[in-house]
C-alpha cells in the first residue's frame, strides 16, 4: 500500500496520530525534505518541526515539499490547514473541507523551461473519504467551500476580507500553492481545514495572533481524529 502524504501546521505535529514515525532526509530537484515516514504515512509538518525553526507562509517550498512525498511513493495527500473565517455564519470551530480556492497572485510551479497548464482542483474522491472519514467519527463537517489564499506573513486588512467574503469562505496561506503544485506532480490532493478565528472585521472583537493560535489548539483533537480515523478507513 502506498503511505498517505500527510502535510499539516506545526500544531499536529508529534501528536497521537504522528508519534513513533522516522525521520528521512528526502533530496530531490527542488532541495532536501525532512519527511516524518512509516509504512502507512509519509508526514511533512509545513512550517518546519526543528526547535527554533519556523518557516513563514511565504518561504514554505511547496514544490520540494510535494516532490519529496511523490519521490516516496506518495499518490495521495491530504493536508490539514488552519483558516479564518469570512463569514460570520461560518463560525470559529467549524470545519471546511474545500472544493475550490483562489489565488490571484504569486502561482507557483514546478515547470521552468516548457510550456504546462494544468487545470487546478481539489480531488473529489479524496475529498469525499474525507467527509466520510469525519461521519464515522460524528464530527460534522461542511462539505463544500472555497478558500482565499493570501501570500502572508502579515494578516488582511479590514477592506481585503470584505472583498474575499464576496467570492470565497475561508482564508488561509499555504493550500492554494500545494494544490497547484500537487496537480502539476499528478498528485490527488484534498484539504481538511479547522476554522480557529474570524477574517479581521468579520466580528467586532480585534484579531490576533493569541486568538488564532488559541483557535488552532482549540480544533487540534478534532482535525487528529478526523485523520486518525481517514488512516485507518484507508487501511481497509
Amino acid at each position: 500500500m502506498a503511505p498517505i502524504g500527510i502535510i499539516s501546521g506545526t500544531v499536529l505535529h508529534g501528536t497521537s496520530v504522528f508519534r513513533g514515525l522516522r525521520k528521512e532526509h528526502v533530496d530531490g530537484a527542488f532541495g532536501r525534505v525532512t519527511v516524518w515516514v512509516s509504512p502507512e504515512i509519509a508526514h511533512i509538518p509545513r512550517h518546519g518541526a526543528e526547535p527554533g525553526e519556523y518557516i513563514l507562509p511565504h518561504r514554505i517550498h511547496h514544490q520540494a515539499n510535494l516532490a519529496a512525498l511523490k519521490a516516496l511513493g506518495v499518490r495521495d495527500v491530504v493536508a490539514v490547514n488552519s483558516t479564518g473565517s469570512l463569514k460570520r455564519d461560518l463560525p470559529p470551530g467549524s470545519i471546511v473541507v474545500p472544493d475550490d480556492f483562489i489565488l490571484p497572485a504569486g502561482t507557483p510551479t514546478v515547470f521552468s523551461d516548457r510550456p504546462v497548464h494544468v487545470t487546478p482542483d481539489l480531488d473529489g474522491a479524496l475529498r469525499r473519504r474525507l467527509i466520510e472519514a469525519a461521519g464515522a467519527c460524528g464530527i460534522p463537517v461542511v462539505e463544500r467551500g472555497v478558500y482565499w489564499q493570501t501570500q502572508g506573513p502579515r494578516l488582511e486588512t479590514r477592506a481585503e476580507i470584505r472583498m474575499m467574503a464576496a467570492h470565497a469562505d475561508i482564508v488561509g496561506m499555504t493550500m492554494a500553492a500545494e494544490a497547484i503544485i500537487a496537480k502539476e506532480l499528478g498528485l490527488a490532493y484534498a484539504a481538511l481545514c479547522s476554522v480557529d478565528n474570524y477574517g479581521n472585521g468579520v466580528v467586532e472583537t480585534p484579531l490576533t495572533m493569541e486568538t488564532i493560535l488559541e483557535g488552532a489548539k482549540k480544533n487540534r483533537e478534532t482535525m487528529l481524529t478526523i485523520v486518525g480515523k481517514f488512516i485507518e478507513r484507508s487501511r481497509a
